[in-house]
């Protein structure tokens, strides 16, 4: 690749301390990783292409790993003529799948998926989780759109279509708002260069495909250690990469959070913002801490029914959602 360089930062960016490489994988442990590709192959004009993988590998007592179970997905979405989701496949199969069809890849679309196939959270976590990911991956791969100037001709947000204070980055006053009711555009996004999530350890990943320049990755680690108590370490990252071919991070955080596996019960919480755009993103990390507590079974429901507000931000929320399937991968060690 040709030397890049970072280039300039908005002066109001939030932390910018990625995380490098994957912890190794401890022995008598369960790894969960997906990742969602965001895709323009047609150009950013053109359809949006989501491409999701997602894989558990268990690691046992001897340190043999073994993979227990792998999903994809792949979803074009019509992205300029109101985020139609066009065509939708999945491994595996799932038929009932297909009456999402013609719905947009919005806040709605996760309800639209459970009524057409409610089976599937308990029956495919893997795939469960990747087709969760769908309307906020969407959502996120406007920064591509906006990067590339198109969403400034096309489908330039304003103030008046913006949500103010649905999370700390978009309190009234704060970056976005202030400066998309000056300029009638949100501000542009300068995230840090992306350190490699891969190590020398082949299987610490599932395949991660190179990505080309204006596609975007959503990409998760969540590693289950069981104990009194059980720990999970989470990793959380959203990124970018820019028409000279560096990649950036434009979300990160990192969680540790442990529980009672007896009892089903969140012990504590903790989340650490390692990339986050704006200078009043990261006080949203606190609000992890309120899980502990809760129980694990419902919490995808708790997290979006009271994790809202300038105190919150929907990034960490979609990170701890997915911690609802910690007991899922619990079963799959004493499997």
């Amino acid at each position: 690749m040709t030397s890049v360089t970072l280039g300039p930062l908005h002066p109001r960016h939030g932390v910018h301390a990625p995380s490098s490489g994957t912890p190794a994988r401890a022995p008598g442990s369960v790894r969960r990783t997906a990742t969602t590709d965001m895709l323009r192959p047609e150009g950013l004009s053109g359809p949006l292409i989501l491409l999701g993988r997602a894989r558990d590998l268990v690691t046992d007592r001897d340190a043999w790993p073994h993979v227990a179970g792998e999903a994809t997905t792949r979803v074009r979405i019509d992205y300029t003529g109101g985020r139609a989701v066009e065509q939708l496949t999945t491994t595996p199969d799932r038929p009932a799948l297909q009456a999402v069809l013609g719905r947009p890849a919005a806040a709605n679309f996760r309800r639209a998926v459970l009524a057409a196939d409610p089976a599937v959270p308990e029956e495919e976590g893997l795939l469960n989780l990747l087709l969760d990911d769908i309307p906020v991956a969407t959502l996120v791969s406007g920064h591509a759109f906006a990067v590339g100037g198109v969403a400034r001709t096309s489908q330039a947000l304003t103030v008046t279509t913006l949500i103010p204070d649905q999370c700390a980055g978009f309190a009234s006053g704060a970056t976005i708002m202030a400066e998309t009711a000056r300029s009638g555009h949100p501000p542009l996004v300068t995230g840090p260069a992306a350190p490699a999530l891969a190590n020398g350890d082949p299987l610490a990943w599932h395949d991660l495909e190179p990505l080309p320049a204006h596609a975007m990755r959503r990409a998760r680690r969540i590693d289950v250690h069981p104990g009194t108590p059980t720990t999970i370490d989470v990793l959380f990252r959203d990124s970018y990469v820019r028409p000279d071919g560096l990649e950036t991070v434009i979300h990160e955080y990192t969680v540790l959070m442990t529980v009672d596996a007896e009892a089903g019960i969140v012990v504590s919480c903790e989340a650490t913002p390692r990339v986050l755009p704006w200078v009043e993103c990261p006080a949203a990390a606190a609000s992890a801490r309120r899980l502990a507590g809760q129980p694990l079974a419902g919490l995808r429901a708790h997290v979006r029914q009271t994790f809202a507000g300038t105190s919150t931000c929907t990034h960490l929320n979609d990170t701890l959602r997915a911690l609802e399937d910690v007991p899922a991968l619990l079963s799959l060690l004493a499997d």
